[in-house]
């Protein structure tokens, strides 16, 4: 599980409003949804092939071509079947494990190709890499949100949580949003998950909470900037 990143206004007192509320944009965001197109990903597969063969030898190349495949195969498709397949992919090809372990550091988010040739990676890397999938498939960016939740754990009447990171696929604005987990291999709208605690979401156009007017930049989120510029040296153009 992550730590939930330090940003320079608190959003944990949000945290008791509704997980629907939460988990929806707020009114003022939805004229930024109408406004901004989406954020494509383009990729240099050469400079990638090149990346992951120096770093993880045949065994992380033949899991990128694994990878490459399976966009190949679901572009074009409906986005429930492009979300079906992306889920499935990444929760059966990547070992939950923590950064401590993969990466000997207490927080790290993991580039897709990172996280591919390790084969694990924590929940914040399952997210980033079903994030990119869909963006590579022409899912529309304002459609999808990194949402740190708290995760009860331990079954029903458990009061043990953790810190998680899940993604929030929303057909509108105003929509249950679809929630992508590598905890549930099934998808169910966010109303379905009561485990689930919602303390705020993100995405490329900036940081949203409830009722929390126009979105933040997402530019307060250091990781982000990080992530993407390890990125671009891959062979990923986001």
């Amino acid at each position: 599980m992550g730590v939930i990143p330090f940003l320079p206004f608190s959003f944990h007192r949000h945290t008791r409003l509704s997980r629907r509320s939460l988990l929806s944009v707020s009114v003022a965001a939805v004229g930024l949804w109408a406004l901004r197109g989406a954020v494509a990903l383009d990729l240099d597969v050469g400079r990638l092939h090149q990346t992951m063969q120096s770093r993880y030898g045949a065994r992380g190349t033949q899991a990128l071509d694994a990878w490459l495949a399976m966009l190949q195969a679901q572009a074009g498709r409906p986005v429930a079947q492009q979300l079906q397949a992306v889920n499935n992919f990444w929760n059966q090809t990547v070992m939950a494990s923590e950064d401590s372990a993969v990466w000997s550091q207490a927080d790290y988010w993991a580039t897709p190709l990172e996280s591919l040739g390790q084969r694990a990676g924590d929940c914040e890397d399952y997210v980033i890499a079903k994030y990119f999938s869909l963006i590579r498939l022409d899912v529309p960016a304002q459609k999808l949100r990194l949402i740190y939740v708290r995760a009860r754990m331990g079954g029903a009447g458990s009061t043990q949580s953790v810190a998680h990171m899940v993604l929030g696929y929303y057909e509108t604005p105003a929509a249950d949003p679809l929630v992508l987990d590598n905890l549930v291999s099934s998808i169910y709208p966010a109303s379905q998950r009561s485990d689930l605690t919602p303390v705020f979401s993100f995405n490329a156009q900036g940081i949203y909470v409830a009722g929390g007017g126009r979105p933040a930049p997402v530019d307060r989120i250091g990781r982000w900037q990080d992530l993407l510029a390890r990125m671009r040296q891959e062979g990923f153009m986001p």
